[in-house]
């Protein structure tokens, strides 16, 4: 599976996603973030912890999320939420960890009230850490209009 992040003005992008299983789907423009859009963040943090049932994983293996359109309107033939039906817990699994590493990487509170039990060590936040700034450098030296290529399961 390939992801292209492209860059939009007014600190907007969209996301293309061509798979094997299921139909490609695109997610038309929506805020990039401060520093990268949440769902490269996604693809950084999976890779790097080898979490291949979170959201990228899913996506892989044709599941449908809120917000994304099909690049080819017509029937889908294998329904994507089946997919979510039988992962959606280790989904929302991943969804924590990434967070929580996006959280440490981007220097907000890891400690304290209403932050919770972190569910990654200082060692797991390590593997992390390095693999973010590349990928903020890279969405940050991008032009309007150009895209970041990630291939799900090769790029690191």
């Amino acid at each position: 599976m390939e992801m292209s992040f492209r860059k939009l003005p007014d600190n907007q992008h969209e996301i293309l996603v061509r798979r094997g299983k299921g139909p490609d789907v695109r997610l038309p423009a929506q805020p990039a973030g401060p520093s990268m859009p949440h769902d490269l963040v996604h693809a950084v943090v999976e890779t790097a912890l080898g979490i291949d049932d979170g959201f990228w994983g899913a996506t892989a293996r044709g599941a449908t999320f809120q917000g994304f359109e099909l690049v080819t309107p017509g029937r889908h033939r294998r329904s994507g939420m089946k997919v979510l039906r039988r992962g959606g817990d280790a989904v929302m699994a991943a969804e924590l960890r990434v967070n929580w590493a996006y959280r440490a990487w981007s220097g907000l509170p890891t400690e304290g009230r209403g932050v919770g039990r972190a569910p990654l060590d200082a060692e797991v936040l390590a593997r992390t850490g390095p693999r973010l700034d590349a990928a903020a450098q890279r969405w940050a030296a991008l032009p309007v209009g150009g895209e970041l290529l990630w291939r799900w399961g090769v790029d690191s």
